[in-house]
């Protein structure tokens, strides 16, 4: 094939600070891999995540050059010597199919990319102080969500039980289903006694209550925890598939969440997938901050899946300078809206990137 491949860094900026265990976010750094021939061109998503990726690199820029310059080989034989890279290798698969088909954004044909179908998903809620956190749980409930999840571990633990308190008094479980993730932020010697207090909320599950990489402590917490636990940041950096059976055999988690960006993409995320299910383990997927060209590519993927939960993919409306597309939230759901005149994929400011 005569492809040439280029890349180029973008800073995404968000339109509210994001607050997080890790810290408060204002921007977003991602990078662009593109594709084209004389007829054709495809783009995906890089999307590294700085701090959290397990391909935080000195060399990512490096490695993104490299690829551009072999870009004609093996897609398998490049997959393999990404692996430790796995944003690349999502960047890679997304532009690859983006470059086959035949607009270069409909990467898997479906009644979702139709308009015809919708993927329902959790409305996110920030860390923040009391009044933010729950101006953000009003907007969503108003917004026609009843999948809430909130970020925890930011600020002082018993404000935030003191919301979700607050919250579970107003909306039963019959009315809103409440996620919370706390981003490894739990002491292993609190953990399991602040899960008992939360599960009086009645909380559908917590995300990684400790940090990653303590596995025979998170087995601990899952065996004897009130309240379900999904695994997230605990599959980050979990390249070989023997290591992915040993670690969900030793945890038994209840879930996991699996970020296509930071797992390894398509290919990564199905083996999860297949192991998870083997083993009795539920799971759903979530966006990792990704502008529209990694999020359109992640919702395609998921929708094929057919897991009826509601997946974590409403993150496209946090930027100031995201790229335009079809893709919109309604209802708390997901939808693909084409030619129409405020839903379109702007074209021009991909070509400004580049």
């Amino acid at each position: 094939m005569n492809i040439k491949a280029t890349y180029k860094k973008f800073t995404l900026q968000l339109k509210l600070p994001a607050g997080t265990s890790r810290g408060v976010l204002k921007t977003k750094e991602t990078f662009f891999l593109k594709l084209v021939d004389e007829n054709r061109f495809g783009i995906g998503e890089c999307a590294i995540f700085r701090s959290l990726s397990i391909d935080d690199k000195p060399d990512y820029e490096e490695k993104l050059q490299w690829l551009c310059d072999h870009i004609h080989l093996d897609k398998e034989f490049l997959l393999d010597e990404l692996v430790e890279y796995p944003s690349i290798q999502f960047g890679l698969e997304q532009a690859l199919l983006s470059f086959q088909s035949s607009d270069g954004f409909e990467l898997f044909p479906s009644e979702f990319m139709q308009g015809n179908d919708i993927i329902s998903i959790n409305g996110l809620i920030w860390m923040g102080d009391k009044v933010f956190m729950q101006k953000q749980i009003r907007e969503k409930l108003n917004s026609g969500f009843s999948v809430i999840k909130i970020k925890i571990g930011a600020i002082d633990f018993k404000t935030e039980l003191g919301l979700l308190k607050n919250i579970r008094k107003e909306f039963s479980p019959d009315d809103i289903e409440i996620r919370v993730d706390a981003n490894g932020a739990f002491h292993p010697d609190q953990a399991l006694e602040k899960l008992k207090w939360l599960s009086d909320i009645y909380l559908h599950s917590i995300e990684q209550p400790i940090k990653q990489g303590q596995w025979d402590k998170m087995a601990e917490l899952c065996k004897n925890s009130p309240l379900p636990i999904a695994l997230d940041e605990d599959l980050i950096g979990v390249f070989k598939k023997e290591e992915k059976i040993r670690m969900i055999q030793i945890i038994k988690p209840q879930y996991i969440i699996l970020k296509p960006s930071l797992i390894g993409g398509f290919h990564g995320s199905k083996e999860w997938i297949n192991l998870a299910e083997e083993n009795g383990v539920g799971w759903w997927i979530t966006s990792a901050l990704e502008s529209n060209i990694g999020l359109n590519a992640i919702a395609q993927f998921t929708y094929t899946l057919q897991n009826k939960m509601p997946q974590g993919l409403g993150t496209g409306s946090l930027f100031t300078n995201n790229i335009a597309s079809p893709l919109i939230v309604e209802n708390g759901a997901l939808l693909y809206k084409e030619n129409s005149k405020d839903h379109f994929w702007d074209l021009s400011m991909i070509d400004s990137i580049f």
